[in-house]
């Protein structure tokens, strides 16, 4: 289990992985690089949270797995550029681990209820 699993509420879960990663980067070295994957790695991972905020409001049950899917996409590209802040920080991959496992884990719950949602919603 990580330091993230503790809770089973989502909208707990997606914000402080969000506000993990925004301590996190304020600890990183920054040159031309690493601050543009350091931009991005924030925006997505803080965005998955913000997604979740909406979906819990969504209109409808297909507004609300449309949200979902967001969610899932967001996870996907915080990975990404997670691995991509380990090619420019290769001396903090035990740290970027951690947070990849995190953004796995959530992409696959967020898959797991768009599958769910899709099936209802088909049938």
């Amino acid at each position: 289990m990580n330091q993230f699993s503790r809770t089973f509420d989502l909208e707990e879960r997606t914000a402080c992985f969000g506000e993990s990663i925004i301590k996190f980067c304020r600890t990183l070295k920054m040159d031309k690089i690493s601050e543009l994957v350091i931009k991005q790695i924030v925006r997505s991972a803080t965005s998955i949270g913000a997604n979740y905020m909406e979906a819990n409001g969504a209109s409808s049950k297909k507004d609300f797995r449309n949200k979902i899917f967001i969610c899932k996409k967001e996870a996907q590209e915080t990975k990404h550029w997670l691995r991509m802040l380990n090619a420019c920080l290769p001396e903090r991959a035990p740290e970027l681990r951690v947070f990849w496992k995190e953004a796995q884990e959530l992409t696959l719950i967020f898959q797991k209820i768009v599958g769910t949602l899709k099936a209802r919603i088909d049938n």
